[in-house]
């Protein structure tokens, strides 16, 4: 695909018409923005990470003309305050805000778009609140499952990318390597930011590099807030296996929301969350689309992926709006 032609896809630039902070208890106040037409068909972005933030880009994925844009950034993320806390965050604390946010800005249904980790948070969510969800479009499928961190953490990407590997796990111990997980949340329970922060970047290094199809494992080095509160939130995440009740519990759940269409969008050599998690899911939900695209990885910004995500934007709003 011509990357010029895909990029056009992207909907302008468009900017929020409202932001506020929502105070939703423990300390936290989350960032929350709302852009494009306020009676239009609503839709909630759902970041990645855990730790990610939104952007930007995220509203380009959509009509502004046509939905009501809702982003916002999750607990520890982003504008939201305190940055990197890890008091009182979970899944279930996020699924919740995420519900808050619903009744904040008076919306019965919405629809549910996320990639990477807002994929698993997309899915959390449409299992516990089922009738408030229109539909949902995903991107990158990750369950948080145990084979999928041992994958990404164990044994797996590092066969492909043993450059980039080495440079991740080489300043840990011996004893540490046998779980990079928890030895990497050790590591970031460092209450200096500044003392943990060769640890931060070296951990958001590690997944940046394999991130695009054409990934340079000799790129530029990762911001230092953005890679802080990413890691830390990772790790935390992931060492609790997701705060999910037990490994698996997404795909099956489907069974909840096996009624609600949905879109699944699926880089052919995506490294990062691997193409079998997205046949399984697409395999046990009837109503579920898979489009594997055959020259993407697991970045949004990947042409063939851009294409998908637009053009799964614009029938939602042909059919739903």
């Amino acid at each position: 695909m011509d990357i010029g032609h895909a990029r056009r896809l992207l909907y302008p630039p468009t900017r929020p018409y409202e932001t506020y902070r929502l105070s939703v208890g423990d300390g936290h106040e989350l960032y929350v923005e709302e852009c494009g037409q306020p009676d239009g068909l609503p839709v909630l972005a759902i970041h990645g990470g855990p730790g990610g933030g939104s952007s930007p880009a995220l509203r380009r994925f959509f009509d502004p003309s046509r939905y009501r844009i809702i982003l916002f950034d999750q607990r520890g993320c982003g504008r939201s305050t305190p940055h990197g806390s890890l008091t009182a965050n979970t899944t279930q604390h996020l699924i919740d805000d995420i519900e808050r946010i619903r009744s904040r800005a008076g919306i019965d249904k919405w629809l549910l778009f996320g990639g990477s980790w807002g994929a698993t948070l997309a899915l959390a969510y449409a299992q516990a609140h089922v009738d408030a969800c229109l539909g949902l479009i995903l991107r990158g499928i990750f369950l948080c499952t145990q084979s999928e961190l041992d994958w990404f953490y164990k044994s797996g990407a590092n066969i492909l990318f043993p450059d980039a590997w080495s440079r991740f796990t080489d300043p840990l111990a011996p004893q540490e390597r046998d779980d990079i997980i928890k030895a990497y949340y050790e590591r970031l329970a460092e209450p200096d930011i500044i003392r943990r922060r060769p640890d931060a970047i070296a951990w958001a290094r590690w997944e940046s590099t394999l991130i695009s199809l054409a990934g340079d494992p000799d790129g530029p080095m990762h911001d230092p807030v953005r890679a802080d509160g990413l890691a830390r939130l990772e790790t935390h995440y992931f060492v609790h296996k997701g705060f999910l009740p037990h490994d698996g519990c997404l795909l099956d759940g489907v069974d909840h929301i096996r009624h609600l269409p949905a879109t699944i969008v699926q880089g052919r050599y995506d490294v990062v969350t691997p193409p079998k998690t997205a046949w399984s899911l697409a395999r046990a939900w009837p109503k579920a689309k898979l489009q594997m695209i055959g020259d993407a990885g697991h970045a949004a910004g990947e042409p063939g992926v851009v294409d998908a995500l637009v053009r799964a934007t614009d029938a939602y709003a042909d059919v739903l709006a």
